[in-house]
């Protein structure tokens, strides 16, 4: 099996983490990963925003409704935005931008997960686009799409299992 197909089998959401930080060059790298990521029409809309203030990342924590409460331990986070005004995929290239980051995660053995942002509702009942936006203050031609939380998993996750992976949502020429 090549090296990607085995990054698939073991990657997991992972929501407790380490205290100990992500070093600079893995971030870097990751952040990479995203900069190179497909785009359509080449127009690469997005901007990430790096997250490692603890006060901020537990502010951050509140950004979405039950569902985001482990920014408050995770070691950084990845906010990705993406310029509306660019490109009718913008939603499509952003998540493309934040996957390749969540894999290459991954591939260091990082834990991360990804945290919808678009169309969700954050704890205080605004949007959690409004609520990002007056905590990390970004212009309103860019719209939140996800936040990626990053550290070291507290405990390794169980791979997927291939035998078990229902390929009755496959089909062959018609449904």
């Amino acid at each position: 099996m090549s090296d990607i197909f085995q990054e698939f089998v073991k990657r997991r959401s992972i929501r407790r983490y380490t205290e100990e930080p992500v070093s600079e060059e893995a971030l870097r790298r990751i952040l990479a990963v995203g900069l190179m990521s497909a785009s359509g029409k080449s127009k690469f809309p997005w901007q990430f925003i790096v997250v490692r203030d603890r006060a901020m990342l537990e502010k951050l924590s509140n950004c979405r409704v039950g569902v985001a409460r482990m920014l408050a331990k995770a070691a950084c986070a990845i906010v990705v935005i993406g310029d509306k005004t660019i490109t009718d995929t913008v939603v499509e290239d952003c998540t493309i931008a934040a996957i390749n980051m969540h894999l290459e995660a991954s591939s260091l053995g990082l834990g991360s997960c990804y945290i919808q942002g678009r169309g969700r509702e954050a704890e205080d009942g605004r949007s959690t686009d409004a609520f990002v936006r007056d905590l990390l203050g970004f212009p309103e031609a860019y719209q939140l799409q996800a936040v990626l939380s990053l550290g070291h998993p507290l405990k390794e996750a169980r791979p997927h299992d291939v035998e078990k992976l229902d390929w009755s949502k496959v089909h062959q020429e018609t449904f």
